[in-house]
């Protein structure tokens, strides 16, 4: 027996919540499947917890300025743990208000994995649900290099599970995400290595502000290794990663390797458009891009 809703959400990130929320305030049941946490990339491993670490590598700058300004500081190191301590405080505080809040709208939500088994009906488990209207609003995830030992890096994603900061990053990447996680690094202490591919990062910003950023990044010590595909990732016996470029460079003794080269929606819009006629979705359709 289906448990009938007037709109089914895939994904609670910022598309699918606000949605939920604003159709339930106009008297739809709905009924909102998500299988992480809550808020979706930008609460959880996005816009929200990066802030914080920009935040800290803000400090980190304001007290090696602070000696200019007459103030007489003693050593200030960072502890790791309790920055981490406090951001995923913070998050998980988030994730209890979108719960309050859909909680306070009537939403239902279903934690699992949604699988569509007919027009308008999913499974979660062992769980029918069928809506009048369907909202797939699933976002992306980062991409992983298709290159051998690629799997002992990590992406945006288990930045933000790193248990201690490693002394050594590698950021292989050219956009803005690896451009902030490199600058937050050097800032809280690490020794950070940032790979391009061609010669300038963040390639449709404009040309002077590139230029002006790589020059910043070289005085504040961050190694940027330029005209670099990546070949590979081993691990060496010492337990730390090696790169290794196309062009036979390698570049090792790193404790992590961060990928930072985009997001991949988990479905692609011809594909999309395609289950939407399918599903005869009317005029309430959202695709969350974040």
């Amino acid at each position: 027996m289906s448990e009938e809703y007037d709109l089914l959400t895939i994904g609670a990130g910022s598309g699918g919540v606000a949605i939920s929320n604003r159709a339930a305030q106009y008297g739809a049941r709905c009924v909102l499947i998500e299988r992480g946490r809550l808020g979706g990339t930008c609460v959880n491993v996005g816009c929200v917890p990066k802030k914080i670490m920009w935040n800290a590598g803000h400090i980190a700058h304001t007290l090696e300025d602070a000696a200019d300004y007459g103030f007489s500081l003693g050593p200030h190191p960072l502890d790791w743990s309790a920055l981490k301590g406090s951001r995923d405080r913070y998050v998980r505080d988030l994730n209890e208000r979108y719960a309050a809040g859909l909680a306070s709208n009537r939403v239902t939500v279903v934690r699992g994995t949604a699988r569509f088994v007919g027009p308008k009906t999913v499974e979660v488990g062992d769980q029918r649900l069928t809506a009048r209207h369907v909202v797939i609003a699933t976002g992306g995830h980062p991409i992983v290099p298709d290159v051998p030992g690629a799997q002992h890096g990590i992406t945006s994603d288990g930045f933000f599970e790193l248990e201690q900061r490693p002394d050594r990053i590698a950021i292989v990447g050219a956009g803005y995400i690896a451009a902030e996680l490199a600058g937050v690094m050097r800032a809280l202490g690490s020794h950070v290595t940032l790979i391009v591919r061609r010669e300038q990062l963040l390639m449709s910003f404009d040309s002077m502000l590139r230029g002006l950023l790589i020059q910043q990044m070289r005085e504040d010590r961050i190694e940027v290794v330029t005209n670099s595909q990546i070949a590979g990732l081993q691990r060496e016996r010492d337990a730390t990663l090696t790169i290794l470029s196309e062009s036979g460079m390698r570049l090792g003794g790193f404790d992590c390797v961060l990928w930072a080269i985009g997001r991949r929606q988990p479905m692609s819009l011809q594909t999309f458009s395609h289950l939407a006629c399918w599903l005869n979705i009317e005029s309430m359709m959202w695709m969350n891009a974040s």
